[in-house]
């Protein structure tokens, strides 16, 4: 359901698709449990395109599944089965943040200087392994991708409005311009790291820098309680508003 979603939202933006091979859809196989001895299944990822004519490419990412009704084993709830989570901040907040880029991008009435790639990923949860897919049989040439941003949970801005940015130390030209863009709007801690527990890992495996959005933890982080009545909506927005201007 979130991925028949995803899709008729990029169809009604007008995003090209660039799944396999004319559909949003990239299906993938993969095996459940820590070290994928468990049975095999099949995800997709969700993949649009905005072609600018330009040289290089911004790829512009976040997973879209999440722990479904508690029965993988890493929900923190006391007693998770059959509960559904539903991960509004993880990552509901990054999926959407993906879907509307696309829609400012497409519709802003500007020739920008980049082509857009916009994946929503499935597969996170059990070791990303949609990113991993996609950067192993990616549906445009890599060469070419500038660098990739990942919003995952970024629906949770606090009171304090801290944001943390990672993969800062990936290029050169991303750590005084993320200053100068926050300044004064938001208290911005930055890890120099390529590499974490979400999709810009992927990519920088790969070389390419990373950006990856993150508002921060919380009680309800992995339970059932991530809902939609937790979500700071105007902080999502401030946040996007930062990533457009990077």
């Amino acid at each position: 359901m979130a991925a028949a979603y995803i899709q008729s939202e990029f169809k009604k933006i007008g995003l090209q698709s660039k799944g396999d091979p004319v559909s949003y859809t990239q299906e993938f196989t993969f095996k459940s449990g820590v070290h994928g001895e468990g049975k095999e299944g099949t995800a997709n990822n969700i993949v649009g395109y905005i072609d600018n004519g330009a040289a290089n490419t911004v790829i512009i990412g976040a997973h879209y599944d999440h722990l479904g009704i508690g029965n993988q084993g890493s929900s923190l709830d006391a007693n998770p089965a059959n509960k559904i989570h539903n991960g509004a901040d993880d990552n509901a907040s990054g999926t959407s943040g993906v879907i509307e880029l696309a829609r400012y991008f497409q519709h802003n009435r500007k020739q920008e200087k980049y082509n857009f790639l916009f994946i929503c990923f499935s597969g996170e949860e059990l070791g990303l392994y949609g990113s991993k897919y996609f950067t192993e049989h990616p549906t445009i040439d890599l060469v070419n991708v500038d660098y990739m941003v990942n919003m995952d949970m970024i629906g949770r801005l606090n009171a304090g409005r801290e944001l943390s940015v990672s993969g800062t130390g990936t290029s050169t030209v991303f750590e005084p311009l993320l200053k100068k863009l926050s300044k004064d709007k938001f208290n911005v801690k930055t890890d120099s790291s390529g590499t974490g527990p979400s999709d810009h890992t992927s990519f920088y495996l790969k070389n390419i820098p990373v950006l990856h959005f993150f508002t921060g933890s919380h009680n309800d982080y992995h339970k059932p309680t991530d809902d939609w009545d937790k979500i700071n909506y105007q902080g999502e927005v401030d946040v996007l508003d930062l990533i457009i201007k990077m």
